[in-house]
């Protein structure tokens, strides 16, 4: 059964290492990130599960003491997941955490409230999909929390990733609105097409947060709404 949930965005720019000298500019959602993660360990979850978007299709489980790298945004950091300090030696074969998720592992720094694994989606995948693996790992254990991670639309403005599209800010306004009120009918219904054409990368895994809460009857609130580089970040926390 889901007991919480904590949505964070996942831009690399969130480790300061990696932000270098604009590190100051995102503090505050820093901040509303750790406080969202302080909202898990307060739920005394068995069981944390890590969902964020991954380029490969399909669905991609990472056990805990899975290791990721910020090495290809020109930083000497590793992290490995659910695990305080460096990485541990695993599988050479083992893939390493998507971005996403070790963006996750870096928030989740010094975590021991629970064992930690990682769920990556692509970010094409179906939302009844989506749905069906969030109901699957609610069901997993009798305490089950989430780490969703996820950015909105990165068409918010001339400068955005995705240029500016006049749709983005509608988008954008939506999803708040569901994680505020923890309406997974909203995050369900939110359309695959329009959330590629606006690169919004968190469309999947919020629907695989709405399919896990289906039963849950959480109460949402909304800790962080910013498009500081015309990218939506968004920072909820659902109990």
């Amino acid at each position: 059964m889901l007991v919480a949930a904590a949505v964070c965005p996942c831009p690399p720019l969130l480790v300061p290492e990696v932000a270098a000298g604009a590190a100051p500019e995102l503090d505050g959602l820093r901040a509303a990130c750790q406080d969202a993660v302080g909202v898990l360990a307060a739920s005394r979850p068995e069981r944390l599960v890590v969902i964020g978007p991954a380029r490969r299709p399909g669905r991609g489980v990472f056990p805990p003491g899975t290791s990721g790298s910020f090495r290809p945004f020109g930083v000497d950091l590793d992290v490995t997941l659910g695990t305080a300090g460096p990485a541990t030696p695993q599988d050479a074969d083992a893939a390493p955490l998507p971005a996403s998720l070790a963006v996750a592992a870096w928030l989740l720094r010094g975590w021991s409230a629970a064992p930690v694994e990682g769920l990556g989606v692509g970010e094409q995948l179906a939302p009844e999909t989506c749905a069906a693996a969030g109901r699957a790992v609610a069901a997993s254990a009798e305490r089950v929390a989430l780490l969703v991670m996820g950015d909105g639309t990165a068409c918010r403005s001339l400068k955005a990733p995705g240029y500016l599209d006049e749709r983005a800010e509608g988008f954008d306004a939506a999803v708040a609105a569901a994680l505020a009120g923890a309406d997974i009918r909203i995050l369900a219904d939110l359309d695959v097409a329009l959330a590629q054409e606006l690169k919004a990368g968190g469309r999947a895994p919020w629907q695989v947060l709405a399919g896990a809460a289906e039963d849950a009857h959480l109460t949402g609130e909304l800790l962080h709404d910013s498009a500081p580089y015309g990218v939506g970040y968004f920072v909820a926390a659902w109990t």
